[in-house]
């Protein structure tokens, strides 16, 4: 039922309004850093809500099939994109290139929650090369 109540406030209408692709029954999951809620997804493109603990990170990672765009609705996030390292807060955006090491950290001491649009042929969950995970997860 919570997952109904996001989609009726993602969409700001009745639930019974929603677009027909939206997923308003995908689970929460829950990750060490923090949780992700998929959004919407289609062929070619997954839209998530990602929350991410204060002083926790994302794995440095890759992905082989897929290229990302990030978002921040609140909080501060520190990326780092390939060699380069920003920080971008509340309205800000950037974008992360398929086959791009890439890594999203939350210095701040509020959740940082954003939105993520992924791009690509296959956008499965296991299409993901860890370099370096601070909870010791397969690669």
């Amino acid at each position: 039922m919570v997952q109904l109540q996001e989609a009726q406030s993602f969409t700001g209408n009745s639930v019974k309004d929603a677009p027909s692709n939206l997923n308003p029954i995908a689970a929460t999951e829950l990750r060490p850093w923090g949780s992700f809620t998929i959004l919407e997804e289609g062929r070619g493109y997954k839209i998530k809500r990602i929350e991410v603990k204060p002083g926790h990170r994302l794995s440095l990672q890759m992905h082989h099939h897929r290229s990302e765009h990030w978002i921040v609705v609140s909080g501060t996030a520190k990326v780092t994109c390939g060699d380069e390292e920003i920080i971008i807060s509340s309205n800000q955006s950037t974008y992360v290139p398929q086959c791009t090491s890439h890594r999203l950290e939350n210095p701040g001491v509020i959740p940082l929650i954003l939105i993520e649009v992924q791009n690509g042929e296959y956008l499965g969950e296991d299409d993901i090369i860890r370099f370096q995970d601070d909870y010791s997860r397969a690669k």
